[in-house]
């Protein structure tokens, strides 16, 4: 979920952005539910589209600023974890430090186009004792007739760490653990439980998300901070781990997920169009196991598929083309037969880190591949 500097964007992508934008106003909101429908009015200072630029599928909500969308059925509803972005009034950087989220909200909707309704703040950072700023995107799991909210957040030290938080609703409220996981590192959570019962953190990005300074297994703070390999060597891969059984700690060491091509070899650092940036979601199908995730500076989401949870995945193709904005994250759902990619885009403001979130019918085919849509 990190930002570069618009003069940095792909000319391509940088003509989709709309020629006019409006100032944006810090759309913080501690209000307690609320329901909301998609033409619903837009944040405070929120710019229309006034480029002609036609979207696939309409906000979510627009009443807060929302991105990184994952999306769970829980009891045959719908629950919706995001990013709750604000305007802080930084300047954006390549580290990401304008995207200062403090809160997180949680959405609910009964079906795929049906009402959506905002259950008001669900955790707050002023709550977690060991963060201190940036709570990124989020995700949430069922076990133990316990619901469960994974998020990163930078510790005192400007580290991120995987923290969790606990709660008996799926909306929340939700109580953090008093430390992060042991051994968690990035950002961009994703938690995974198999058919067999087994429950998998991946975790990961590169540049902002600090991947790429835990290459020797410990935190390098010199690295700077958008290193990565050179282009003739791999590129890093999310991380994972089995969960242990109370789902509050990591039953083993992360291990890195490799990427290979079709051919069975590991995708390079230079391959941007393909290889690992951040914000991993796995499901599985038919018993294969699928990792989609952002190829970041390039804009795409793609996929690679597996027989196991850890990999290694092999990558198949493309599942969505760049989004109006600079970052790109997603979760897949099904529900009622038919498959859902929960994404987002900058629609209501124009700018990178004012987003809003969105939902899309995917396209699969019979043998379980993906199309490719265009938002």
């Amino acid at each position: 979920m990190l930002s570069k500097p618009l003069p940095r964007l792909l000319p391509s992508l940088a003509l989709l952005l709309p020629l006019a934008l409006a100032l944006a106003t810090s759309c913080q909101s501690n209000t307690p539910e609320t329901d909301t429908a998609a033409s619903g009015s837009q944040p405070a200072g929120a710019a229309p589209d006034s480029a002609g630029t036609k979207f696939l599928s309409k906000p979510l909500i627009k009443d807060i600023y929302t991105a990184d969308p994952s999306a769970h059925v829980f009891d045959g509803k719908i629950y919706i974890y995001p990013s709750h972005d604000i305007e802080a009034g930084m300047p954006e950087n390549d580290n990401g430090d304008h995207f200062a989220m403090r809160d997180y909200h949680v959405l609910s909707m009964d079906s795929i186009g049906g009402k959506v309704t905002d259950h008001g703040v669900a955790l707050d950072i002023k709550d977690v004792a060991w963060a201190g700023r940036q709570m990124w995107a989020p995700d949430a799991a069922f076990k133990n007739d316990t619901y469960y909210l994974y998020f990163p957040a930078k510790d005192k030290q400007d580290v991120f760490r995987i923290g969790v938080a606990t709660s008996t609703s799926p909306t929340g409220p939700f109580k953090a653990q008093p430390q992060p996981i042991e051994g968690s590192m990035s950002i961009d959570p994703a938690i995974f439980t198999d058919t067999n019962g087994g429950s998998y953190l991946y975790v990961g990005g590169i540049w902002g998300g600090q991947l790429q300074r835990w290459r020797t297994g410990q935190y390098d703070a010199s690295n700077p901070k958008e290193q990565e390999p050179a282009d003739n060597e791999v590129a890093p891969g999310p991380r994972v781990a089995r969960m242990s059984s109370d789902m509050l700690r990591f039953a083993e060491p992360m291990k890195e997920v490799k990427i290979l091509d079709q051919d069975g070899k590991p995708l390079l650092a230079g391959d941007k169009s393909r290889r690992f940036f951040e914000g991993a979601w796995v499901h599985k199908h038919n018993g294969t196991y699928y990792l989609s995730y952002s190829t970041g500076d390039t804009h795409l989401l793609v996929y690679a598929t597996s027989t196991s949870p850890y990999g290694p995945f092999t990558y198949q193709g493309i599942i969505m083309n760049p989004v109006q904005g600079w970052t790109t994250h997603h979760s897949i759902i099904e529900q009622q037969g038919k498959w859902y990619i929960f994404y987002h885009d900058t629609e209501l403001s124009g700018k990178t880190w004012l987003r809003n979130i969105k939902v899309a019918e995917l396209p699969r085919n019979a043998d379980g591949s993906f199309g490719t849509i265009t938002p």
